[in-house]
């Protein structure tokens, strides 16, 4: 693969990295999101993918259009609305503290009750 980016120390990084580094990411966020039993590693595991996702867009973005900023921005707009996600999700995982004292997933199933 000959494609590479230009970082701001003037280096030459191959898209190929980011790729594998995204990669990396986003199956590691699968891996907890899937089993992890704990809420607040659960949230962890849904910002790892999501950051796995800006850092394609951010790269695609340097990479097939250089002079433009499209992927940035979408980039900054996933950023924005985890930070929402984030902030009502910890809201939900205080709650369930406050009920059972931990925050484990199966603690939700005894609130539909």
């Amino acid at each position: 693969m000959g494609e590479f980016i230009v970082n701001t120390s003037g280096a030459a990084v191959p898209l190929a990295a980011y790729l594998i580094v995204s990669l990396i990411m986003f199956f590691a966020g699968i891996y907890g999101f899937f089993t992890r039993k704990n809420l607040v590693m659960i949230l962890i595991s849904i910002e790892l993918i999501l950051n796995s996702v800006d850092i394609n867009f951010a790269a695609f973005n340097r990479y097939l259009f250089p002079e433009r900023m499209e992927g940035l921005f979408y980039a900054l707009f996933v950023i924005a609305v985890s930070a929402c996600e984030t902030a009502v999700a910890i809201a939900i995982v205080i709650n369930v503290y406050r009920k059972f004292g931990n925050t484990e997933v199966d603690n939700i199933q005894q609130m539909k009750k």
